[in-house]
């Protein structure tokens, strides 16, 4: 597992971007439609995902990369609480569980791209 982003979601793309990327001067790294973009934590490698909410209970924490999202999600599926189950994204897959306190954990791959 690598840390690779935080995963924020918010009500309006375009306020969320004029806050961060306007106004912070967070460099815009890519961006997925008018639901999702990246941008650049300054004097890092990391991202900051900012995605559209749609209703799905996802809720902001670290994403983590992975080699492989369904493989990691089949060894580890007894020993941790999974609440989302993997899904997939443009060019892999994401899935999502909970610490021990119930704080949200993604993990990510790119196995698709």
């Amino acid at each position: 597992m690598k840390f690779d982003m935080l995963y924020l979601p918010v009500p309006d793309l375009a306020k969320a971007l004029a806050f961060y990327r306007d106004g912070l001067g967070w460099a815009e790294a890519w961006r997925e439609g008018e639901t999702t973009a990246g941008l650049q934590l300054p004097g890092t490698e990391a991202l900051v995902m900012l995605d559209l909410d749609q209703g799905l209970g996802h809720r902001a924490g670290p994403v983590f990369a992975v080699d492989d999202v369904v493989g990691f999600h089949r060894q580890r599926k007894d020993e941790l609480s999974f609440w989302l189950e993997p899904e997939e994204i443009p060019g892999g897959h994401w899935a999502g569980f909970e610490d021990s306190f119930g704080n949200p954990i993604y993990i990510v791959d790119q196995s698709d791209a």
